[in-house]
Formats: structure tokens, sequence, C-alpha cells
């Protein structure tokens, strides 16, 4: 599947944020990238311009391409609630998301990997499928065979206090998927309300 696999820095730099996590280069060049760097003059972006780059910063955050970003939002859209909390809560459902909250992986995009490589498991049953969306209930635990794996026991000795609407089994190196999060309980700078009026259009 198409994915971004670009220098993320520059990435982190035309949104003036550290989307992918710590970033010592993005801290020396936090300027837009390009030739001209931070001395280039710019025009002063339009309503539509500001309300394209939030989309953007959404789809590289959770690492997702603009078909299955706009399959979520119209999902959110027939959902009950707010649309743009929905669209959180369903970025957030997400099994290759839960992975890296979990500290199972250091990034979404080893997470996927993780995922992908049949290493995850959902309720007793393999999943392969990084866009799996999870239910309230769900346990999502790493494979027998995959819990000596380096890059998992490395993630994991390394691992901060997980997301609250996630339970982590240390002993069974499994965690629970207890609710969907509240919008003020998700960390990422994300002004989806943006999001929402670019669609509405």
């Amino acid at each position: 599947m198409a994915r971004y696999r670009g220098p993320r820095t520059r990435i982190a730099r035309k949104f003036g944020e550290s989307i992918y996590g710590a970033d010592k280069t993005f801290e020396k060049k936090n300027y837009p990238p390009g030739q001209h760097g931070a001395n280039k003059r710019r025009r002063k972006t339009s309503e539509y311009g500001i309300q394209l780059k939030e989309k953007q910063k959404a789809k590289y955050t959770y690492g997702i391409l603009e078909k299955q970003f706009r399959n979520l939002f119209e999902k959110a859209q027939s959902s009950k609630g707010v649309t743009g909390e929905v669209l959180l809560q369903l970025l957030e459902s997400r099994l290759d998301n839960v992975v890296f909250r979990l500290g199972i992986a250091p990034t979404r995009a080893a997470a996927r990997q993780l995922v992908g490589h049949r290493h995850i498991v959902v309720n007793g049953e393999i999943v392969n499928v990084a866009s799996y969306i999870l239910k309230p209930g769900d346990i999502v635990s790493v494979r027998e065979k995959s819990k000596s794996l380096e890059a998992i026991s490395d993630s994991l000795s390394s691992r901060r206090t997980s997301a609250s609407w996630l339970e982590w089994d240390s002993t069974q190196m499994s965690g629970k998927f207890l609710n969907k999060p509240e919008r003020e309980d998700i960390p990422e700078n994300i002004k989806e309300q943006l999001i929402v009026e670019l669609y509405s259009k």
C-alpha cells in the first residue's frame, strides 16, 4: 500500500510542529522547508489553505491516505455526535494507533508494520489490517511467538504512561480498549472543525 516514505522532518517543518515525535533536526530548523526557508516572504494563507493544511496534518499524523481519510469522515458524518470529534475517535480506534498508544511500537509507522507482519492479536485472533477499528472491550496483545522480539521489548522498556482510555497488562503484554476517548483526552494538536468545514464545502 502507498505510504509517505520521504523525509519526516520536512513534513514536521511544513506544519511547524513535531508531528512524528521528538526530532532534534526539527528543533534546530524550526522554520518552513525550501531553498529560502525562514527568509521567504509568504503570502497570507487563504481560508481554504488553512483548512487543507489541517486535513493534511491529520493525515500525516495518523499515516492515512486520502481515500481512507475521506471514508472515515463520511462514517463520522453519519454517526451520532459531533462530526469532528467522532472523526478523531475513529482515528484513535484504529488498531495501528492503539498499538502505538499502548507502547508496543515507538511510532505509528512501526505499529503498522507489526500489525502487517502478524505480530498483533485482537481477542485471541491474529489481525493484520492496520485500519481495523476496535470496539470498547477489545483486547489487543502481542502474539505469543512475537513476545521475545527485540523491537517490541525495546519499545516497551521505554514505554510512557498509556492513554486513559486504554488499560495495559505488562505481565500478559496485552492492553484493553476501554472506551472511545473524549476529545480533551486526545493529545494531538488538530483543529478538527477546520477539516469538517473543508469537507462540507
